[in-house]
């Protein structure tokens, strides 16, 4: 009898475990079918570089781009300018996150074939998420191989599954705002009312997209760069506390509109620690800068480029001695030659 007893609790073990088993396989079979979605493009990584670095004080982090689009139609991959530039970078181990933003106009070498300066945002235009990294990376001695594109649409959506995010909208800003949504009404094909009043409030995708677009307040781009960290840490904080169903209606309708080079099996490997991120800290990049017109053209350059470098490596790494690579140097000369006569 004890023995019949042992034979059918072992049994049951072997179902349960089966069906754990078979539950897991479902889960993530269900997920890269969902990841299946994305637009997940590999052709540039073989041309992915970096200055000749010492690298040590980035063991531990992965740094991963996100690029904005400034696309009317939507579209996500080259020919479009990348007005959201944003590096994020995960400490491994504790899995504090930090953000920071490079202003669009910072004047930089684009490594391309002419080796030419322009600002930074056209890189994406010019070459795609390639030419983007490598332009990232040349510039400010980083090592970044992955990225993420959202556009307009993909913003708007995933805030409005979400059931919107709580911004302090100002007077000065609501008028740009209304501004701002009457056009991507346009873009995404949308009819969103204006936003009546100004003060803390729970706005929708539309009016938090145009809320991070205004560039025409006091503190220009690098306002506008602060408010798109802004709407993404939102968005994280109220990702966390979703449910499953928000989080599957989300996936449902943001991942065929990403285009990215981390593949299904990456990206599960972010996502199982997703509730363990915390956003602990953002910043602008370049730090020490001036803005004027150069050549008839308005851009951002970085007081003493090598200087910005070491402070930006302390701020994501948490390193006190890094020594900046020969051609940020070279770089930097560059552009002290233009801001030392203008």
């Amino acid at each position: 009898m004890a023995k019949k007893k042992k034979r059918r609790f072992k049994a049951k073990v072997i179902l349960v475990f089966d069906l754990i088993l078979i539950l897991l396989a479902v889960g993530i079979g269900y997920y890269f079918l969902m990841a299946s979605k994305m637009q997940v493009d590999k052709s540039g990584d073989s041309s992915l570089v970096m200055n000749d670095l010492d690298s040590k004080d980035m063991k531990g982090y992965r740094n991963i781009a996100i690029f904005g689009v400034d696309s009317r139609d939507n579209s996500l991959k080259s020919s479009t300018h990348s007005d959201t530039i944003v590096v994020v970078s995960i400490n491994n181990k504790t899995k504090d996150v930090k953000l920071a933003s490079i202003y669009r106009d910072t004047y930089s070498l684009i490594p391309n074939g002419d080796n030419k300066f322009d600002k930074i945002n056209a890189a994406y235009f010019k070459g795609g998420y390639p030419l983007a990294l490598n332009t990232i990376n040349m510039n400010f001695d980083l090592d970044v191989k992955e990225f993420v594109t959202v556009n307009f649409d993909a913003v708007c959506k995933v805030i409005d599954l979400l059931g919107g995010i709580s911004l302090d909208i100002t007077p000065e800003e609501l008028k740009y705002v209304n501004g701002y949504t009457k056009e991507l009404n346009k873009i995404n094909k949308t009819n969103v009312g204006k936003l009546k009043a100004a003060g803390t409030q729970v706005v929708n995708g539309t009016h938090a997209t145009a809320y991070a677009r205004i560039r025409y307040t006091k503190g220009d781009d690098f306002k506008r760069a602060e408010r798109q960290r802004i709407v993404i840490q939102k968005i994280f904080e109220k990702a966390k506390k979703a449910d499953l169903k928000t989080l599957n209606s989300i996936l449902n309708e943001i991942l065929p509109k990403i285009y990215t080079n981390i593949d299904s099996v990456e990206m599960l490997s972010l996502a199982k620690d997703i509730m363990s991120y915390n956003i602990v800290d953002q910043t602008g990049f370049p730090y020490e800068k001036r803005a004027f017109t150069y050549h008839r053209v308005s851009y951002v350059f970085p007081v003493d480029l090598t200087a910005n470098v070491i402070k930006l490596h302390e701020y994501l790494f948490g390193t006190t001695d890094y020594a900046p690579t020969d051609k940020v140097k070279e770089i930097s000369a560059k552009l002290k030659e233009i801001t030392d006569n203008n």
